[in-house]
């Protein structure tokens, strides 16, 4: 190639074995993702190849240290005009890839790092693909969780590659995979150690050994007969996880794949046509909204310094252990702290079973135990960076608690409470300087759920609060700053919601049905297995204290429940059963005449009146980040957008006219009309 050119994003360099090393190192960027400019020019050189003669073979690499490919530029999908133009703006992002697979060169992607979406279907279409083994390798197509599928060529490539039953599971889901497993799956040739890494690269381009085949019976699998067949099945099970109503892009890939198979350029067509219209639905718009109100909460204290290194605990119960746990986990040095050793032996049980889960691998799962020390006599108050103090929601301990911390801990410690519902300012008053303090409030279960509301008192410094944010993000978890008001915001939400449902029960509805009605709506559980879930001791303790403070009658059941000890899931018994798994026991389902709609449209209602609630008093900054909180830290419809987007979407007025009719017919007094006011 004599007429090398300098390009924005790829660099190209030729090394002693005459092989050409092509890096993506895109503008401008701190991660690679592949949008218009990138692709024209990715075009540009692969023509260039067609006619090379001088080079064994090419290694496409990526010049950043972040990772491979994290897929297409997500702001590109809000620039398309109409259906015709996104469709052939991936029939050209098809051809380019096209080309790269009619090369005659060998084309091998050493993959490092993340490897998702768009970056995926370019590694299919070379001829070999590499990748370090590790866990931190994430290989996939996760199309789907932004309501739309792979629109390059994915949805054909896989499945003829390894066979359609492995290749639909990994699209239809939208999982990631690490380099080994990818391998072991076949759509990986080989995976290495990261030292491994350019001589495996390398052995690809100049052996040139047979390129990967599918077998005879993953061959089969895409035959006509077979399609349909297996199509029956998998059907069947999405149908299971999904709504097509509400996630319809896994409904069309299996419709593409049963109707015109993989082998055609009818397939590729379909693939575009279909992607194209999925763009443009409601689902694909809300989700690519809530993938950028996540981006917003990660770049939230972006630019702080604050680095820590070593976290405190007081308090292994479910939640002190668990919190623990996660931030070991995440690398940094843990001391746990409680009474006596019994009461942490069963957080470092629940740990070690954590990290066997995550981390596969038994030395990474025993380093992760190396940083989770117990300290039954609060030694590691002196050396910690950021102190969580997770003891039961009593006021007077909390205060007692912070007292020995402040005394003991060194100045430039953050001073955290794990507390639900306790304002801080009720806290900080033992305290010498209680500018301090702030919420750093998790949610149950810790290692699943991503959000962390970051918690300002009235006399919390802003420096504090952007450390607390800077170490939520540290620690791989959403941040979301709110105001010391009861209840902060998600749980202020969720609590009346949580209730309504209890009432919805005494007034004979069937458990069964109400859960149904929301999972129905599209929450991920219904309000009852919710409870369960969070603990039927927690739901009274925030119940009764937000019922100081608005008012709000606590439903006798409850407290019976919790003094019988039925507190859900994590005693066995709650509104359900449980297993000894923690697995819920299907209970006997009551017959129910009247529409679903009616229920979820009052515990719906029931909710977004109390989010207006919020937003009226400045719980949280605005609109968008209060979506955010519901839909992570409550797992809120994510394709409806969040609670303010679906209302407004609804028609704000028309809601409330509803809500009222609702109050009024169970003899409740209207509240002031506030929500059309509300700044959202």
């Amino acid at each position: 190639m004599n007429n090398m050119q300098t390009y924005n994003n790829w660099r190209l360099e030729t090394d002693s074995d005459q092989i050409l090393w092509l890096y993506f190192d895109k503008q401008n960027a701190s991660v690679n993702t592949l949008d218009r400019s990138v692709m024209e020019e990715f075009s540009i050189i692969i023509d260039n190849l067609a006619s090379d003669k001088t080079h064994q073979g090419v290694i496409l690499a990526s010049a950043k240290s972040s990772g491979f490919i994290a897929g297409a530029d997500i702001s590109q999908f809000t620039q398309f005009k109409d259906i015709e133009e996104a469709t052939s703006v991936l029939r050209l992002g098809q051809h380019i890839l096209d080309k790269l697979e009619a090369l005659k060169l060998p084309v091998v992607a050493m993959i490092d790092g993340f490897c998702l979406g768009g970056g995926l279907e370019l590694a299919l279409a070379c001829h070999y693909r590499v990748a370090e083994e590790s866990a931190k390798t994430r290989l996939g197509l996760p199309e789907v969780k932004l309501g739309i599928h792979p629109g390059w060529g994915g949805t054909v490539r896989l499945p003829r590659l390894i066979g359609a039953p492995q290749a639909l599971n990994l699209i239809l889901a939208g999982h990631t995979v690490s380099g080994k497993a990818a391998a072991k799956i076949g759509f990986v040739d080989v995976a290495v150690p990261k030292r491994q890494l350019v001589h495996a690269a390398k052995y690809y381009v100049t052996k040139k050994p047979p390129r990967h085949k599918p077998t005879a019976l993953q061959k089969l699998t895409n035959q006509k007969l077979a399609r349909q067949a297996v199509g029956y099945f998998i059907r069947k099970q999405l149908r299971k996880k999904a709504n097509p109503l509400h996630y319809p892009a896994p409904f069309h890939v299996l419709d593409n794949w049963e109707h015109i198979g993989v082998e055609s350029d009818a397939a590729y067509d379909r693939e575009a046509k279909s992607c194209g219209k999925l763009f443009f639905s409601e689902t694909c718009q809300n989700l690519v909204r809530v993938f950028f109100l996540q981006d917003r909460l990660k770049g939230l204290a972006k630019e702080s310094p604050f680095a820590p290194k070593h976290v405190h605990v007081i308090g292994a119960g479910t939640m002190g252990g668990d919190i623990a746990a996660w931030c070991a986990l995440q690398g940094m040095t843990v001391t746990l702290q409680d009474l006596e050793p019994r009461f942490i032996a069963p957080a470092i049980k629940r740990a070690s079973a954590l990290y066997k889960d995550k981390l596969k691998e038994r030395y990474l799962a025993q380093k992760a135990m190396d940083n989770l020390i117990p300290d039954v006599n609060g030694n590691g108050i002196t050396r910690a960076d950021v102190i969580i103090e997770a003891v039961i929601e009593d006021l007077a301990i909390k205060q007692s608690t912070f007292k020995m911390i402040e005394s003991r801990a060194k100045p430039s410690a953050i001073l955290a409470t794990n507390t639900s519902s306790i304002p801080l300012d009720d806290i900080n008053t033992v305290l010498q300087n209680p500018e301090r303090l702030v919420g750093i409030h998790f949610f149950n279960p810790v290692a699943k759920m991503l959000l962390v509301e970051v918690v300002k008192g009235n006399r919390t410094s802003q420096e504090i609060v952007d450390k607390a944010i800077s170490f939520v993000r540290k620690i791989d978890r959403l941040p979301l700053p709110v105001k010391s008001s009861p209840g902060f915001l998600v749980n202020r939400i969720l609590m009346p919601y949580l209730l309504q449902a209890v009432e919805l029960m005494k007034e004979g509805v069937p458990m069964t049905t109400i859960d149904k009605a929301m999972t129905t709506f599209g929450m991920p559980m219904g309000p009852i297995t919710l409870a369960d879930t969070v603990g039927l001791d927690v739901c009274l303790s925030v119940a009764n204290y937000l019922s100081k403070y608005f008012n709000t009658p606590v439903p006798q059941r409850l407290v019976e429940m919790v003094e019988k000890r039925k507190l859900g899931r994590k005693t066995g018994e709650g509104f359900y059963k449980y297993d000894k798994r923690g697995k819920q026991i299907k209970p006997e389902e009551k017959p129910y005449e009247k529409p679903l709609d009616e229920i979820s449209n009052r515990l719906v209602l029931t909710m977004l009146n109390e989010a207006f609630a919020c937003l009226r008093e400045d719980a949280v900054a605005d609109g968008d980040l209060l979506d955010a909180g519901m839909v992570y830290g409550t797992g809120f419809a994510p394709f409806r957008g969040g609670p303010i987007h679906y209302a407004k979407s609804q028609g704000i007025n028309e809601l409330y006219q509803q809500f009222v009719k609702q109050q009024e017919a169970r003899g409740e007094k209207p509240e002031m009309h506030a929500w059309e006011a509300t700044e959202v």
